[in-house]
């Protein structure tokens, strides 16, 4: 085995061995696991010396802060020239790019992208599976193009068994960039104190095994460690890794974007501690839809919460003492604890496992999720529902299509309408003080993240929460069936919509909502 330290350089020798033109794979879910100062190399040396360039770039979870970190440090027209993303949010000057044209661009589930490489790895045809049917990914609508540039040959339907699935098509990777902790004298790579696995194992064994010349697997650390780790501590071996580079800017191996360390990440919760004491929710739009949404969790469930709205169903649940009756997951790998929100997303506090994110979303795909809410930017009469693109924003869906078609029961959460939506509680009863002025329930959703179709053809139990009214999944489309009080239907609900629902038997929303 080669030691170490043949192996280690400096960032700038590794970037130097990235040719132009190869096909690059990075690591990483927000900040968690994602090697910043690799990618800002990558960035400071195409600036530099236009080189290299005319990269595909494949990731899977969003890898940034929106801003200027991650897989914004990418970027940059020359320096890539095709990109194959699951969550396109937090990279947006990726996002322009596609949007602009300027390079081909596919938008695939964060889950199919992760588990893609362990079949590239393998020397399998690619990743054949139900999820992203009848979606914008499917090839019979976009096939996951971004641009009209972007050829819809990426994804293929196929009939397997008399049934429809969906063949991402595999491809030779040539360069990963992952990150750990440590490594050990023999290259062995531990991440102990790293908020997730994500998918770093696949990234390397792809690599090793389909790159077209040299492989390059580049693992940024914090250390070397003097002695080698135990066996069950590595999860990539040294024999996958062919470059170590040390991150000597702390600031480029930050736990999370969101924080430098938290100690609570990566240790579990002894029996007489208790979580963090959560802020109590304000009584507003986000508190009622919150609370609506916590009534349909059951004691024993496998749960699943988005970013955004559907974080502050976890604080009613601790309000109500109810964390302990359920498990919380993370699509990064953590199972248990209490989920992180904003530029942390993707860690948990004290989780009782952490598993990599591949093997997560094999779990989530098997229909092992009991219950997931998530957030929904546009919704229409057949009830698809749209979060990866509207007008000129390219949010990308992340995992929301592999969670969103598989777990048992779905709870959409989301304001009735969007932009300066005001609203008070009077009493137990709901006013609304200023509408928004962006209509969220429309006639036809801008691009199906979530299809309506596929939902019926499973059996999911399917909601959408609003703060004033809540509508299910019905075999002939969206059917209004709850109303909060205070709410008048006609003023209040029917006049916001672009269409008319079905409407069921009404009831009114849960009293328990409106309660201060």
């Amino acid at each position: 085995m080669i030691p170490v330290d043949a192996k280690r350089c400096s960032i700038d020798e590794a970037i130097e061995q990235i040719p132009d033109g190869c096909t690059i794979v990075s690591g990483g879910f927000c900040g968690a696991a994602h090697p910043e100062a690799l990618t800002a190399a990558i960035e400071r040396h195409y600036l530099d010396h236009k080189r290299p360039k005319d990269l595909t770039l494949i990731y899977g979870a969003g890898q940034g802060d929106a801003r200027d970190r991650g897989l914004n440090h990418l970027g940059h027209e020359g320096l890539v020239s095709k990109v194959i993303g699951g969550h396109w949010r937090l990279a947006p000057k990726l996002g322009k790019l596609a949007l602009d044209g300027k390079i081909e661009a596919y938008n695939i589930p964060q889950g199919v992208v992760c588990q893609l490489l362990r079949d590239i790895a393998a020397g399998r045809p690619g990743c054949i599976t139900h999820v992203g049917l009848d979606t914008f990914i499917d090839p019979i609508n976009d096939g996951g193009a971004i641009n009209s540039n972007t050829p819809n040959t990426f994804v293929e339907r196929i009939e397997l068994g008399d049934k429809t699935w969906l063949w991402y098509k595999a491809m030779p990777v040539d360069v990963g960039l992952i990150r750990a902790t440590a490594a050990d004298p023999f290259g062995n790579l531990i991440m102990d104190e790293e908020a997730i696995a994500g998918e770093v194992l696949p990234i390397a064994q792809a690599v090793h095994n389909s790159a077209r010349g040299k492989p390059l697997v580049i693992a940024q650390v914090k250390r070397i460690l003097d002695s080698p780790a135990a066996p069950h501590r590595v999860r990539v071996p040294g024999i996958l890794v062919d470059r170590v580079v040390i991150a000597d800017d702390q600031d480029q191996h930050q736990q999370v974007f969101g924080e430098y360390f938290n100690p609570a990440y990566v240790a579990p919760q002894s029996s007489d501690q208790a979580l963090p004491e959560l802020e109590k929710l304000p009584m507003d739009a986000r508190r009622i839809i919150a609370a609506r949404a916590c009534d349909e969790l059951q004691p024993g469930m496998i749960v699943n919460l988005g970013i955004g709205m559907p974080e502050g169903i976890a604080r009613i649940a601790a309000e109500r003492d109810l964390l302990h009756h359920f498990t919380l997951t993370v699509e990064s790998g953590p199972i248990g604890g209490m989920p992180a929100g904003g530029l942390s997303f993707g860690a948990s506090m004290h989780p009782m496992a952490i598993v990599d994110q591949p093997a997560q979303f094999d779990f989530y795909d098997g229909r092992g999720l009991d219950y997931a809410a998530l957030g929904a930017a546009q919704i229409d009469a057949a009830g698809n529902v749209n979060v990866s693109r509207f007008g000129n924003v390219l949010a990308g869906v992340g995992g929301f299509v592999n969670i969103t078609q598989n777990a048992k029961q779905l709870v959409f959460c989301g304001t009735f309408t969007a932009g300066g939506l005001d609203v008070q509680v009077v009493d137990g009863r709901l006013k609304i003080i200023a509408e928004g002025k962006v209509r969220k329930f429309i006639k036809n959703v801008e691009q199906i993240s979530f299809a309506a179709s596929h939902s019926r053809e499973v059996g999911q139990d399917v909601l959408y929460v609003t703060e004033r009214a809540v509508f299910r999944l019905a075999d002939n489309g969206l059917m209004l069936s709850e109303v909060a009080p205070g709410i008048d239907v006609e003023r209040d609900i029917l006049s916001q919509m672009a269409f008319k629902p079905v409407i069921g038997e009404l009831s009114p929303m849960n009293s328990a909502a409106f309660a201060s």
